[in-house]
């Protein structure tokens, strides 16, 4: 028997997406949980066969009793189930994110059931965590094993270089921290990225752990320890309006060429990341401190974004280039193909068509008494 049988009469009743990544009409079924999953979402949950059972929507067979089951539940109804108890801080991918955030995110929700059972969230609801991970060395390159202690309490993210060290070597507030997963930047599936402000500088760190459900688990580890810090400097503020602000993921990274300030200097080439405002670049991707760092303000500050270079700039090998007009100075930047240079102009304008928060005055003062 064919799945149409019940796709035409009931889509609203059933939630006719994909439960994870919400697109539209997906061809593949979870018939043991009686939800609607995409193809990517099928291969994820073909891991699981004792939790989750797929078929074809369109192609493959379906008796009776199947069939009833899908239509008696849907995503609609696997989601109030399944995420009955998922705290706000934890993370919800999106057919963006990478495999392994969307692996245990359905690991987690069907064959953990962390959702259902909120004493199976202790691994990073508890306020407290520590813990050993690959860590990358800032000079050689070597991922190193070392000791990591996440304390609410504290306030701090910490890490030693030796076990029984007294003295962390890196103290990371978490008022200023930040993770991201980058695992083709990084070189492993389970790369993490965290970032924190050292003397109002960026600094990254790069991590990794063997086993995939460690480190998501210090991921949200980082976001809870972020949301109940905010819930504190914010106490009138929902929880809608916190979530966005406990992990980022950057708007765009990639390289461009830059030249000086005096824009007489030849053009280098370098790994540019934008970070909300911040517009930092790298020698290379994995070092651990920017070689400079740019504010975007927003264009009721007069800053703005150009198409091109100055008609008497040289010096530049790429061909595409880009202006950055701030209320201080031009910056200049050249891509290596036209899609490249759009790509960055249109991150370049969302950031500067939105408005500046007051908090943001701040950062843009700190960038104009820079040395």
């Amino acid at each position: 028997m064919a799945v149409d049988v019940f796709v035409c009469g009931g889509e609203k009743n059933l939630g006719w997406e994909c439960l994870l990544c919400l697109l539209d009409d997906p061809d593949w079924a979870s018939h043991s949980l009686g939800i609607f999953i995409c193809l990517s979402c099928s291969g994820i949950h073909r891991n699981i066969p004792q939790v989750s059972r797929v078929k074809s929507v369109r192609l493959d067979d379906w008796d009776d009793a199947q069939v009833e089951f899908m239509a008696s539940n849907g995503n609609n109804v696997a989601k109030a189930k399944y995420e009955s108890k998922m705290p706000p801080f934890y993370y919800k991918p999106t057919y963006l994110d990478c495999q392994l955030l969307r692996e245990q995110w359905i690991r987690a929700k069907y064959e953990r059931k962390e959702f259902i059972h909120s004493e199976k969230q202790e691994p990073y609801s508890a306020g407290y965590r520590e813990g050993f991970l690959w860590k990358r060395g800032r000079d050689n390159g070597q991922f190193l094993s070392r000791k990591f202690v996440l304390s609410e309490r504290e306030g701090a993210l910490k890490y030693f270089n030796k076990n029984d060290a007294k003295e962390p070597k890196a103290i990371m507030k978490i008022e200023h921290l930040n993770a991201t997963f980058q695992p083709a930047k990084i070189g492993n599936p389970h790369g993490l990225q965290i970032t924190y402000l050292k003397d109002n500088s960026t600094r990254n760190i790069f991590v990794y752990h063997e086993d995939g459900k460690e480190i998501v688990d210090w991921f949200n580890a980082i976001r809870a320890a972020r949301f109940h810090y905010l819930q504190v400097a914010f106490p009138g503020a929902s929880d809608s309006d916190l979530v966005p602000k406990l992990s980022r993921n950057y708007l765009k990274e990639g390289y461009m060429e830059k030249t000086g300030p005096k824009q007489t200097e030849g053009f280098k080439k370098r790994w540019f990341t934008m970070d909300d405002r911040r517009l930092m670049y790298f020698k290379d991707p994995l070092d651990a401190f920017a070689r400079g760092e740019v504010f975007i303000g927003s264009k009721e500050n007069s800053y703005k974004v150009l198409e091109g270079l100055p008609p008497s700039t040289q010096g530049n090998h790429w061909q595409h280039g880009i202006t950055i007009v701030t209320p201080d100075r031009k910056f200049l930047f050249a891509c290596e193909t036209e899609d490249d240079q759009l790509e960055w102009i249109n991150t370049f304008q969302k950031v500067i068509s939105r408005p500046m928060l007051p908090q943001e005055y701040a950062v843009e003062a700190h960038f104009k008494h820079k040395p």
